[in-house]
């Protein structure tokens, strides 16, 4: 008790002093479970996680009452997401949607449902507002546009039994792309 300090000559250099010793602890063990990485020139792409899109679209195809299409998609374009929500209440129904990476890295979502487009396109896009601000043209097939360029877009048409959304970051190009790939893309067979 003679060695230490009256509790007056402590400071904040007594304070900085013992929180070193607990800040090179904490770094080692993060160093050590490797949870923690050093990018000086800032963060990079990670990679992108494998979705098996030919069996998902096929097991939908086999489970919901609609069409199911399964676009042939540029090479390089990586599927990389899937889910089979439920749109609920009226004219709702099952969702298929699967997620592609393109190949200038922008996302590129293809939503398939027998639901109607009133309630489709809020459900796609959640709490984000979105309202109808154009269409296109793409092989004689009219394109709802929803969304502001520079933002998340999405493209709505109606193929009869099934409406189909497309919905992502990715450029016009990247749309017209995927909505001709499904334009002559054939129903899977259930």
């Amino acid at each position: 008790m003679a060695n230490s300090k009256p509790r007056i000559l402590n400071n904040s250099r007594d304070m900085v002093w013992s929180l070193i010793p607990l800040v090179i602890a904490c770094l080692l063990i993060a160093g050590i479970a490797s949870q923690c990485s050093l990018s000086p020139g800032g963060p990079q792409q990670g990679p992108i996680p494998n979705f098996d899109v030919d069996t998902a679209l096929q097991y939908d195809a086999s489970e919901i009452g609609f069409p199911v299409r399964n676009p042939a998609v540029p090479e390089d374009w990586t599927p990389n997401s899937g889910s089979r929500p439920t749109i609920s209440g009226d004219n709702g129904g099952p969702v298929s949607t699967v997620g592609y990476i393109t190949g200038s890295g922008a996302y590129l979502q293809l939503t398939q449902t027998s639901a109607v487009e009133e309630v489709l396109v809020p459900f796609v896009a959640g709490d984000e507002t979105v309202y109808a601000s154009g269409s296109q043209n793409v092989s004689g097939r009219d394109w709802v546009v929803y969304g502001e360029e520079g933002s998340r877009k999405y493209w709505v048409s109606d193929f009869g039994d099934v409406r189909i959304l497309l919905g992502g970051t990715a450029n016009d190009a990247d749309f017209t792309t995927l909505a001709e790939a499904l334009e002559v893309a054939e129903p899977l067979e259930p």
